[in-house]
C-alpha cells in the first residue's frame, strides 16, 4: 500500500487565481506560506517558512476564489503532485503542487465584522457574537433525524 496525503495549515501568499478548463471545470491555484519554528543548539529560536502551491478543482475551486484572499488561513488537505513541460527555450521545467481533496477556512482576522473586531459585542438576543446559544430544554436523542 502507497500513500500520498499532505496535510498544511498556513497562510495565502496571494490571491487566489480562477480559471476554467476547456472541459469547463473550474480550477483554482493559490500558494501557502508555513512556518517552522525550533531552537538549534545554542538555544536560540530559528525560523523557516516554506511556500507550497495549491490546486483546487471543482466547486471548491469557486468557494476557495470567492472567499479567501491573500493573507486569510487555511487548511488543505490532499495529495503531493509533480508536473512537468517543456519551456520555451527547450528546457525541462518541473513544478510540485498540492492537489486539494478538501480545503477548510481559517479563522477571519482584522477587517469590520470579524471576530477580532466583534469579539465584545452583543447581538440582538443580548448574547456574545462568539458563542453558541445552546437550547434550555433537553435534547432527546430520539428526535435527531439522523
Amino acid at each position: 500500500m502507497y500513500i500520498n496525503k499532505a496535510m498544511l495549515f498556513g497562510n495565502l501568499t496571494r490571491d487566489p487565481e480562477l480559471k476554467a478548463l476547456p472541459s469547463g471545470t473550474q480550477v483554482t491555484n493559490f500558494s501557502i506560506a508555513t512556518n517552522r519554528v525550533w531552537k538549534d543548539k545554542d538555544g536560540n529560536n530559528q525560523n523557516s517558512t516554506d511556500f507550497h502551491n495549491i490546486v483546487v478543482f471543482g466547486r471548491q475551486a469557486e468557494t476557495v476564489a470567492q472567499y479567501l484572499k491573500k493573507g486569510s488561513s487555511a487548511y488543505v488537505e490532499g495529495r503531493i503532485q509533480t508536473r512537468s513541460w517543456d519551456a520555451d527555450d527547450g528546457s525541462k521545467r518541473y513544478r510540485t503542487e498540492v492537489v486539494a481533496d478538501r480545503v477548510q477556512f481559517g479563522p477571519k482576522t482584522g477587517g469590520s465584522g470579524s471576530a477580532a473586531s466583534a469579539g465584545s459585542e452583543k447581538d440582538a438576543s443580548g448574547n456574545d457574537g462568539d458563542q453558541i446559544d445552546y437550547p434550555e430544554e433537553e435534547i432527546n436523542p430520539e428526535d435527531i433525524p439522523f
